[in-house]
């Protein structure tokens, strides 16, 4: 409705409207890294010899002047509790909240990172219980006031064992499609037929496994003048994610690759289900 323009601006000051922001963890993360990572996302320019105090107040002015209302921190279980200046940067996290904008912080197996401590699945609720606070503090603020300002959700991969699992992935898969440039694009190309199930034995339902072979999968298409996907091409492309610079193994970011290996026979892609058992399929 707004046109990408923050209706609130003032005269002479940025008016992009970026309700949303997404800031990856930088790899070595210091509180001058990312605010610097913050300010590279909404391509504001600062000094690189501006002390921390500075940066922070470029970070508020940023998320006010761009209505920025939500803050995506991934990649956060990059933080290691041990180091003094991941430390430092968790705090500086928590003082984020004071800028009136809402954190959603995103890793790899949170709640066994150090990030909230060790915790427990409440096997009611579906949540993550977290033990009582020790005396222990992180530069002089209690460790719990990460746990008490955070609710914890988990996201597991797709899977593919039921009917609504199935239609899930294929939701995905059409999203990943229609955002697909190649010149000789095809309607379900990726969400018909096979393709589903292929996907799904190649990742195992893991989305950075899927970006891996559809990126990798396209470059190929179009080197060789395909311009589409098929299952024929993918089979040529090869999972790698070692030596990855933008994934830290030591954070859980490089997931196992599935086997090649390929089921003997296929069951449908859609089978529907109702009281009295399958009531078709279509391929």
């Amino acid at each position: 409705m707004l046109g990408h323009i923050n209706p609130e601006a003032l005269a002479g000051t940025r008016d992009l409207h970026a309700p949303v922001a997404y800031v990856q963890t930088p790899v070595t993360a210091k509180p001058k890294s990312l605010c610097k990572a913050i300010l590279s996302f909404y391509d504001a320019p600062f000094h690189v010899k501006l002390d921390l105090p500075e940066l922070i107040r470029l970070v508020a002015d940023c998320l006010h002047d761009h209505g920025t209302k939500v803050l995506i921190l991934d990649d956060i279980t990059r933080l290691r509790m041990h180091r003094a200046d991941d430390q430092d940067t968790l705090d500086l996290i928590r003082a984020f909240m004071s800028m009136h904008v809402t954190l959603v912080l995103v890793g790899v197996n949170i709640q066994t990172s150090g990030l909230l401590r060790e915790g427990l699945r409440d096997a009611a609720t579906g949540q993550w219980t977290l033990a009582s606070a020790s005396a222990r503090r992180v530069n002089g603020l209690e460790a719990t006031q990460t746990e008490r300002r955070f609710d914890l959700v988990e996201l597991g991969p797709f899977r593919y064992g039921s009917p609504a699992d199935i239609a899930a992935w294929i939701r995905h898969l059409t999203g990943v499609e229609n955002a697909l440039r190649l010149l000789d694009a095809r309607p379900g190309m990726l969400s018909t037929g096979t393709m589903p199930e292929y996907l799904f034995e190649r990742t195992g339902g893991v989305v950075g496994l899927l970006e891996r072979l559809i990126e990798d999968g396209c470059r190929e298409a179009m080197d060789c003048g395909q311009e589409h996907l098929t299952e024929a091409l993918l089979d040529t492309i090869a999972i790698d994610l070692d030596g990855s610079p933008a994934r830290d193994a030591g954070a859980g970011e490089v997931p196992p690759v599935p086997s090649r290996k390929r089921a003997t026979a296929k069951r449908g892609r859609n089978t529907v289900f109702d009281d009295r058992g399958p009531a078709g399929k279509a391929g």
